[in-house]
Formats: C-alpha cells, sequence, structure tokens
C-alpha cells in the first residue's frame, strides 16, 4: 500500500478531509495538518510533509492551499521534491509522466472537491515514463 503525505493550510482542510476520506481504503495516508479551518501559515504543514517526501518516509505527497502556490513553492524548496501545481487531470498526468513529480497541489478555491479527487488519482496512478525525460528531470536541481 502507497503511503501518501498530505498537507493543507486553512483554506485547504476541508478538502483534504474529503480526500482522506475517499483515499482512505486504497493507501496508507499520513496527515501533516492543518486540523482546522483556522488561519495557519502554510510552510508549518508543507514543510513537514515534503521531508517526509524527500527523505523516503512517504512515496507522494498531496498538498492543498486556496490557490495551490503557496504549498507548491514551499515544497519545492526541498531538494528530492518536484511539486505540480494541478488543476486538471492532464496536468496531473502530465506532472508524473514527463516531469516524475512526486507531490501534487491542488487550489481549493477553485475547483470542486469531485474535481480534486479525479486529479489526485490520475496523480497516484500515472507512472514517469522515463527515456528522453529523464535527462531533463536530471537538470532540474541545482547544484
Amino acid at each position: 500500500m502507497k503511503k501518501i503525505a498530505i498537507a493543507a493550510d486553512h483554506a485547504g482542510f476541508e478538502y483534504k478531509e474529503y480526500i482522506k476520506n475517499q483515499l482512505k481504503d486504497q493507501y496508507e495516508l499520513v496527515d501533516f495538518g492543518t486540523h482546522s479551518v483556522d488561519s495557519v501559515d502554510y510552510p508549518d504543514f508543507v514543510h513537514p510533509a515534503a521531508s517526509a517526501v524527500e527523505n523516503g518516509d512517504c512515496e507522494f505527497g498531496i498538498l492543498f492551499c486556496g490557490s495551490g502556490q503557496g504549498v507548491q513553492l514551499s515544497a519545492n524548496k526541498h531538494q528530492g521534491v518536484r511539486c505540480a501545481l494541478a488543476w486538471m487531470p492532464e496536468i496531473a498526468a502530465l506532472s508524473r509522466q514527463h516531469n516524475n513529480c512526486n507531490m501534487v497541489a491542488l487550489p481549493a478555491r477553485f475547483i470542486a472537491k469531485e474535481l480534486a479527487q479525479e486529479i489526485i488519482e490520475k496523480f497516484l496512478n500515472t507512472d514517469f515514463e522515463g527515456g528522453r525525460h529523464q535527462n531533463r528531470v536530471d537538470k532540474i536541481t541545482c547544484k
């Protein structure tokens, strides 16, 4: 069973809870918070989730905030993380196929919960194509 890190700020809290309920039978979910709709700073939850993906404790990560931008930017500060902002299933698929992304960020204020679920399922069930894409992925990290 794949182990998935999941985190959100206050704007993404309800989506996080919805997705946890939808995925709980298929995946082992590790919830890094937040645990309410009270205003919080997203990096406080994203960094522990991204660290879990980066160090291999979790295979993938799912993040939510209002726009998806803040959580994605925070996650991508981690050397071992490639986090994609996805607002449709096709973007999620391409982020896996071409970029071998291991985290996905979703904009809770701009998509329906059901669409979020479709995006996440597409992300988690799409494989990296490797080949010519591996060379490009290898060039992403600054040394």
